[in-house]
């Protein structure tokens, strides 16, 4: 595998600072290695992160986290009912010294956009954030405006049925990468959590690990880890599996299994290996894919337990 500067820094550094990171995000988010492992592979594989679960388990701290730990710049908008498209993106204003309209960006030009409660918006302020989450790119008052590089967008949302919420249409949850759900901690953690400190004064002194020229250069990485022609054999099962309509109502499009491969190819990234198994791939198949699928009416389970279902009968290449 290569190493992050064009092969002036060795292998070992890489292993030595991706492990550095995930120890760092556990410290914080307590009793949930697996969540903390999915929501770095799908910053290193350059996708949009949807944090999903009640209220009170850890969704905005752990965004915070993994934004200060990559090093990245950060703005935090707690969406509401009344928050408008203009609110993210900017507004430009009229001042008379300059005798000109003075454009004043938003929240959304930071390298990480926390968008918090984001189903507690309108689906128009929703619908403001496509273009930003698809081209990196913002157009106000018919100026296209690029965003800052890396550009990420972690969202928190509540379950729902919470009062208060607005479903995201489907062509919104398409545009994020992988949807987790951090779940309650066990009793383990739990006890940890009572007896620790504040967990918004630990993300407060972290420090940053990765500066972003270093997960960009780690993403270029990612990217070359090699996928053989019998696992995209495999990718493709899967795939054609979710049009069959005997799992669900629509399968999944081309996007949908780019993002599967990618993520499959960071997580084979942060096991130190320079190829994609099967494992990879259903290691990230489900919160990839699960929240942009719907199954049958007599399916009777929710979309990520017919994923793992539809997982279980497809058979290993």
């Amino acid at each position: 595998m290569a190493s992050i500067f064009s092969g002036n820094v060795p292998v070992m550094q890489v292993k030595e600072k991706l492990q550095a990171l995930l120890n760092q995000l556990n410290t914080v988010i307590v009793g949930k290695p697996v969540q903390v492992r999915d929501c770095v592979a799908c910053l290193l594989a350059g996708g949009h992160l949807l944090i999903e679960d009640v209220p009170g388990v850890g969704k905005t701290t752990l965004a915070h986290a993994l934004s200060r730990s990559f090093g990245l710049h950060f703005s935090r908008v707690q969406f509401t009912a009344d928050l408008m498209p203009s609110d993210l993106s900017g507004v430009s204003i009229y001042e008379r010294q300059k005798e000109s309209f003075v454009f004043h960006p938003g929240p959304v030009f930071a390298q990480v956009l926390l968008a918090d409660e984001i189903n507690r918006a309108s689906p128009k302020t929703q619908s403001a954030l496509l273009e930003a989450m698809e081209e990196k790119q913002v157009t106000i008052e018919g100026a296209t405006r690029p965003l800052p590089v890396p550009f990420f967008v972690i969202a928190t949302q509540n379950p729902h049925d919470q009062l208060g919420t607005y479903a995201l249409p489907e062509s919104q949850l398409d545009r994020f990468h992988m949807r987790i759900s951090l779940g309650y901690p066990d009793r383990a953690a739990e006890r940890a959590l009572l007896k620790g400190g504040d967990r918004r004064d630990m993300v407060d002194s972290l420090a940053a690990v990765l500066a972003p020229h270093e997960l960009l250069e780690l993403q270029r990485q990612v990217v070359q880890v090699h996928a053989a022609e019998p696992l995209l054999n495999y990718l493709q099962d899967l795939m054609a599996a979710t049009r069959s309509g005997l799992w669900f109502l629509q399968g999944l499009s081309p996007r949908a299994g780019i993002a599967v491969m990618r993520a499959a190819k960071a997580q084979a990234f942060l096991s130190h290996r320079d190829y994609v198994a099967p494992d990879d791939i259903a290691a990230v198949l489900p919160q990839t894919t699960a929240h942009r699928l719907v199954p049958v009416s007599n399916a009777g389970r929710g979309a990520l337990e017919q994923v793992r279902a539809m997982l279980d009968a497809v058979p290993l290449p």
